[in-house]
């Protein structure tokens, strides 16, 4: 039984950082790919930034780039989403999810993960 947990959103300025955590259980963590999604009232859910198994691999949606870094420890089977330079349309629901199939890679693309966490939600005034 696999269960995904997120943790460490909530509510900051526009400009600030706020780092999400997520860990994964019932799985071989270091075998999956990882990742982050969002998804904002009304919008489609998105890929914000996935990792290999190993973590040479990492997708980082463009609007993102250079903010965002993601990060996993395959120790504690934790994955991390820091997030710098926060501007209020990053505000939405984001979902940590494992890919659906160990040692496979797709850049963030949502069919390919089979395993997702409730949601943390992350807001950023203006």
């Amino acid at each position: 039984h696999v269960q995904v947990v997120e943790s460490g959103g909530g509510l900051v300025q526009a400009g600030g950082s706020l780092r999400v955590s997520c860990t994964a259980s019932g799985l071989t963590f270091n075998d999956y790919a990882m990742g982050w999604f969002r998804q904002a009232p009304g919008k489609e859910r998105e890929g914000v930034s996935c990792t290999s198994w190993s973590s040479i691999r990492t997708y980082y949606a463009d609007s993102v780039k250079g903010r965002f870094t993601i990060s996993r420890d395959n120790i504690k089977n934790t994955l991390y989403l820091q997030m710098n330079s926060l501007k209020p349309e990053d505000t939405a629901m984001y979902y940590c999810a494992a890919a659906r199939l160990p040692l496979s890679w797709a850049p963030c693309r949502i069919l390919d993960f089979g395993y997702w966490g409730q949601g943390t939600q992350v807001t950023v005034s203006s």
